[in-house]
């Protein structure tokens, strides 16, 4: 059983479990859905596509996650699993997974899910020992999962999946820059070229409200494009000011890291009142047809969908 958990841990069951919640929502919230057999596989190729990913992420980051405290106890750094296990496990978590997501999705969302891993992988992974920009990169993959969502269930690209993939993009970029804040000694510890550390506070505490600043009226443009309407407006705009407020409060000399913990948790809570508060909307009202919520379509569906892959209207 030990070794079972110490497997799990590799997948970051935590973080994962998040990824699916912001997977569930983006296909929840589409004008079609996938039949239910067909949505869980969608779901859970996404799990295993993340799963993957953060556990080559260790596999990479072993020896490095083994300088900090809050990491050294992982499986791979604390010795209970062989480096050469993990990347097996990474490997066979993706080669499952893409098949996975073209079958019960389509190739759209399975080259998404591509796209995420590598990034994540290839670029996010090793820029975090050389440049603050990893931040941006890595939320790049970070907020594909609403995308994939919607297009497993509508099989386009449009501007109404792609808001969601900006409003999940811009809002990691705060609660990472949080998290480094009030971790600061740990990721110096481990070589991290952080904001925090590369140019300092302030600098950081200012990025937070200017990403704030570009976070709240991207959340608003769901309301014009159909997708949230009455709740979701006065929610997301009272949320986003309360948001907006506790990152210029930090903006004092004196909000240190008690101040960035706590923006840190407001951010979750944030993202679940606004997640919330779309499910509230759509819930209590018929789903509009994909013209209206989608005026920009970037990558156009076939005229129609072979019945096989289960598509079905909301309306």
């Amino acid at each position: 059983m030990g070794r079972w958990v110490d497997y799990i841990a590799l997948a970051k069951p935590r973080v994962t479990v998040m990824v699916l919640g912001t997977a569930g929502l983006g296909l929840y919230m589409a004008p079609a859905s996938l039949q239910p057999l067909r949505a869980v596989g969608a779901l859970s190729g996404t799990a295993l596509i993340v799963a993957a990913a953060n556990a080559l992420n260790m596999y990479i980051e072993r020896d490095i996650d083994g300088l900090a405290p809050r990491t050294k106890k992982r499986p791979l750094p604390a010795g209970r699993l062989a480096p050469a296990a993990a990347l097996r496990f990474a490997v066979i978590l993706a080669l499952l997974a893409l098949p996975l997501l073209a079958w019960c999705a389509n190739p759209l969302t399975a080259l998404l899910g591509l796209i995420a891993f590598v990034v994540y992988i290839a670029a996010y992974t090793p820029m975090k020992q050389t440049s603050p920009g990893a931040l941006v990169v890595g939320a790049i993959p970070g907020a594909m999962p609403p995308l994939m969502g919607w297009t497993a269930a509508t099989g386009q690209l449009d501007l109404a999946g792609l808001t969601l993939f900006s409003i999940l993009f811009l809002w990691q970029l705060p609660h990472f820059l949080a998290i480094s804040l009030y971790r600061r000694s740990e990721y110096q510890r481990a070589g991290y070229r952080l904001t925090v550390i590369e140019h300092g506070i302030s600098t950081a505490k200012m990025q937070i409200v200017l990403y704030l600043l570009a976070l709240c009226p991207v959340t608003l443009l769901l309301v014009p494009l159909g997708i949230g309407r009455t709740i979701y407006l006065w929610t997301a705009l009272l949320a986003g000011l309360g948001f907006l407020a506790g990152g210029v409060y930090g903006l004092r000399a004196a909000a240190g890291a008690r101040w960035a913990r706590a923006l840190f948790s407001g951010s979750l809570v944030y993202l679940m009142v606004l997640s919330a508060a779309l499910v509230a909307d759509r819930a209590l009202s018929p789903a509009p047809s994909v013209g209206l919520i989608s005026p920009l379509t970037l990558f156009p569906a076939p005229a129609e969908r072979p019945a096989s892959l289960g598509m079905q209207s909301r309306r």
